[in-house]
């Protein structure tokens, strides 16, 4: 598996964000959705991250919003169908992290869901050290949302 900066405007990755947005919009009412559109992620304080096979098949994608002061946000965490459940999602957890920590972040946030849909996600984030807070960043208080955070040492 090849983890790198990720081409938004490839095809495959495209479907892939449609297929994440559709997926969110089907289980949260439209004010409980925080996904980020392609717009959102060339933002400049965002860094996309894609994950493939060696002979190039999209496996998944990841990326990292800088927060400021040491901070930084998981965003569009997402796995291919078919490639679910063979470690895909946790090596990109694992690459990103790492990212966040060769910035220099002290701590990683994540907004995810808080129904029974999102429960896997939960999962593999508690496995990777992350525990639930409260709202960060701009996000409010809301029963569909759960908030995790992971603290880093420094590089």
């Amino acid at each position: 598996m090849l983890i790198e900066p990720g081409d938004l405007d490839a095809t495959d990755v495209a479907a892939l964000l449609r297929e994440h947005l559709d997926d969110m919009y089907a289980t949260s009412p439209s004010e409980s959705v925080h996904a980020l559109s392609d717009e959102g992620l060339r933002h400049p304080d965002v860094t996309f991250f894609t994950a493939r096979t060696d002979d190039g098949a999209l496996l998944g994608c990841g990326a990292i919003r800088q927060l400021g002061d040491g901070a930084a946000e998981l965003k569009t965490m997402r796995t291919v169908a078919a490639a679910r459940g063979r470690g895909v999602g946790s090596a990109m957890l694992a690459h990103v992290l790492g990212v966040a920590r060769d910035r220099g972040c002290t701590s990683v946030h994540l907004e995810t869901g808080s129904m029974d849909y999102f429960a896997a996600a939960r999962r593999l984030y508690a496995r990777h050290g992350f525990i639930e807070t409260g709202p960060f960043g701009d996000y409010a208080s809301d029963a569909l949302s759960t908030f995790m955070v992971l603290r880093l040492n420094a590089p």
